[in-house]
């Protein structure tokens, strides 16, 4: 959804309401850009559930982030473009998608380096949130 603005002949901001259409196999999905690497919502559900697709936002965050912006829990497409802005400020100040996921490698790594229970725990694969270890295989290598 690209356009020309006045005569100046530049990208429009449009950009901010980008739907990507992608078709496999007869099968069409839709999706909003929120941009910024956040992520993409469906345009087909209610906002409270597309919300839930970005990693790192939840039932109860999604239901916090519409209430602080007072939007109501329409379909992702009916979205205008202040509602779709004010969502990508919104979404600015939570840690979610891929810099979510580097923070928890990295705790993981230091909790790893400095041989904590738990690190020790996670480098060898085992659960270490006191879950049982009655299916769990662990292999002893004798020397």
């Amino acid at each position: 959804m690209f356009g020309l603005r006045g005569a100046v002949g530049t990208v429009s901001d449009i950009g901010l309401r980008l739907r990507q259409s992608l078709s496999f196999h007869g099968l069409h999905l839709q999706c909003i850009n929120i941009g910024g690497g956040k992520g993409e919502i469906p345009d087909n559900k209610r906002l409270k559930t597309a919300l839930q697709h970005i990693h790192g936002i939840g039932c109860s965050r999604a239901c916090q982030i519409l209430s602080r912006l007072n939007i109501e829990n329409n379909l992702a497409r009916d979205l205008t473009g202040r509602e779709l802005y004010a969502l990508r400020e919104e979404l600015n100040n939570y840690m979610v998608q891929q810099e979510l996921k580097n923070q928890v490698k990295k705790d993981i790594d230091r909790l790893k380096d400095i041989q904590c229970y738990r690190g020790i725990r996670h480098s060898k694969g085992l659960p270490c949130r006191g879950q049982r270890m009655h299916n769990y295989v662990v292999s002893f290598s004798v020397s």
